[in-house]
């Protein structure tokens, strides 16, 4: 592995990835076996969202050993948009997987089985608190990096927490409903895959945004401005644009300067303006600087 790989913010997401791979595996297992030997259907669902988290996961970890590729000649941006399509991904097989569960969740509704057993219950408050712990710990990591990938696997854990919740909640109504109430935990089961869906749509979009090249906050291109204004020989910034490749931004400015002076000063201007703003934002990897000339009308485009 080079030095960068060795340095890149990717690796705390990838620690974090395989980290909950193996929760995932062993809550799943736990829960599928206590889901079916208790014969409860939200907690078999729960079991299932699980395992989709393992695949998911081993998605977000190939999406971001990919990202953290250095550039080469077929990619001159390096392969920073392999981690929002890792996003992308995800979150499309949370919804495929929370559609699987609402269909199976129907049909147990609609067939006669017996009641899940007490035992079930045992289960769910553990796998709640370990969860959402994941959720925080990888949450926190996917901030820091910067990572929609990493957010998306977070929220994973989260649905999960969710699920399980809605298990403990639908298996204690059929308990002590009794006879008549066997089905409450499926409708439990159906009502976490609405909230999965929902929770996947929100991490799907900004990661669509990202693969669009929509622009980041607006606050990152207001500090940019004033950072350019200032170096020696800018008389103001006409066009400041900024966009995400994976962990990476990339800025294209025009800067006004005087029109009359030399082009080598010119080219020393830009220089300091992209070392300046490097500088202020390491996570910045490249900056285009034109130079306009004042006293001419400028296009603001």
């Amino acid at each position: 592995m080079s030095d960068r790989q060795n340095s890149h913010p990717a690796l705390q997401g990838v620690r974090s990835t395989l980290l909950g791979i193996f929760v995932n595996l062993l809550l799943a297992l736990t829960k599928g076996i206590a889901g079916f030997l208790g014969s409860s259907y939200a907690l078999v669902a729960d079991a299932i969202e699980s395992l989709t988290d393992v695949f998911s996961s081993l998605i977000v970890y190939l999406g971001l050993r990919v990202a953290m590729r250095p550039p080469d000649e077929n990619h001159p941006y390096g392969h920073g948009k392999a981690e929002p399509m890792a996003a992308v991904a995800v979150s499309l097989g949370l919804m495929a997987a929370a559609v699987a569960i609402a269909l199976e969740s129907i049909r147990e509704i609609r067939t006669a089985h017996t009641m899940p057993a007490a035992f079930t219950l045992i289960v769910l408050p553990v796998v709640v608190i370990a969860k959402e712990m994941m959720f925080r710990f990888v949450h926190r990591v996917g901030n820091s990096i910067g990572s929609a990938a990493v957010r998306t696997d977070a929220w994973h854990h989260r649905s999960d927490a969710i699920t399980s919740v809605m298990a403990f909640v639908g298996i204690a109504i059929a308990l002590i409903g009794g006879r008549g109430w066997e089905s409450a935990d499926d409708w439990a089961a159906l009502l976490a895959s609405g909230v999965i869906v929902y929770n996947a749509w929100n991490l799907l979009w900004p990661a669509v945004k990202e693969l669009g090249d929509a622009a980041p906050a607006v606050r990152l291109v207001d500090e940019i401005r004033p950072i350019a204004t200032n170096v020696d020989g800018v008389i103001d910034v006409e066009k400041c644009f900024v966009r995400k490749m994976g962990f990476d931004y990339y800025v294209d400015l025009h800067v006004i300067v005087d029109g009359d002076m030399p082009v080598r000063r010119g080219h020393e201007i830009a220089h300091g303006v992209k070392d300046a703003i490097r500088a202020a934002y390491p996570q910045v990897a490249d900056v285009l600087v034109h130079i306009e000339p004042d006293g001419i009308q400028h296009s603001g485009r």
